[in-house]
């Protein structure tokens, strides 16, 4: 009980910073929304090959440049962490009787909630050019839940390896090792049936590869039956995975 609360009172004031400062939270949009006009351009008329499972490239896209928003976003969480460490909000923090926990699950929770906000004006803008949503209302939930499992670990990810690394510039490193390289070896871009065999492999091992996965099908209206079932739970094992390992690692170097 004493979790919930210290995470809802945590969360609460990271929520009213980014009020505060709405800008941060369309910057995250800049560069995905670049991409979808460039590449949905770009690659516009591979819609016409046998066998693409889209009527348009850039419908085929959306739900690659959905994941790309969340990777972008949470890829970089640890930062944030990092810099209260330096300043010595967190060490102001753990003199009080706030649960350990709830340090890390509130700033995860809190990059979860900012990239399902992104995601939803991420599908409001390719309404607008002219991308209609299979799934619906129903598809446009699921989107979100799968932007939030995939949001929370790489969240989680990110802030273990601020504790792990204690430095900015590792963890930049690797925050940019866990965007674009994870994206391209997935079928964000190009479908599963055109990629080369090596990158398939390599695929079935990628996080990113079942959250495309999921939120294809989320935004196609396929979320019935097993095939949505197994990378949606994929992404729920990762979460919790990478959340266990932040929080052990916060504890341990806190105790």
């Amino acid at each position: 009980m004493l979790l919930l609360v210290d995470t809802w009172y945590l969360l609460g004031k990271y929520l009213r910073l980014s009020v505060r400062m709405p800008l941060w939270t369309f910057f995250g949009l800049i560069q995905p929304l670049i991409w979808l006009v460039i590449f949905g351009q770009l690659f516009n008329h591979m819609a016409h090959l046998p066998d693409f499972p889209a009527g348009s490239y850039l419908e085929f896209l959306t739900p690659g440049i959905l994941v790309m928003t969340v990777l972008f976003g949470s890829s970089w969480a640890g930062v944030n962490l990092l810099r209260e460490i330096n300043f010595r909000i967190i060490e102001k923090m753990l003199v009080t009787v706030v649960t350990r926990e709830a340090i890390v699950l509130s700033r995860v929770l809190h990059s979860c909630l900012i990239l399902m906000v992104q995601t939803w004006m991420i599908l409001v803008v390719v309404v607008l050019m002219g991308v209609g949503i299979p799934g619906g209302l129903t598809g446009f939930v699921w989107c979100s839940v799968v932007a939030g499992l995939l949001g929370m670990g790489f969240s989680s990810l990110s802030n273990g390896l601020a504790m792990l690394f204690k430095k900015e510039e590792p963890l930049v490193v690797m925050g940019n090792f866990m965007t674009l390289p994870l994206m391209f070896l997935s079928s964000a871009f190009v479908p599963m049936e055109f990629l080369p065999g090596w990158i398939s492999a390599i695929a079935l091992v990628n996080p990113v590869q079942y959250g495309v996965e999921a939120m294809q099908m989320a935004f196609g209206g396929q979320w019935g039956g097993p095939g949505f079932i197994r990378p949606v739970g994929v992404l729920a094992l990762f979460a919790l995975a990478t959340f266990g390992w932040a929080s052990w690692l916060f504890k341990k170097g806190n105790d």
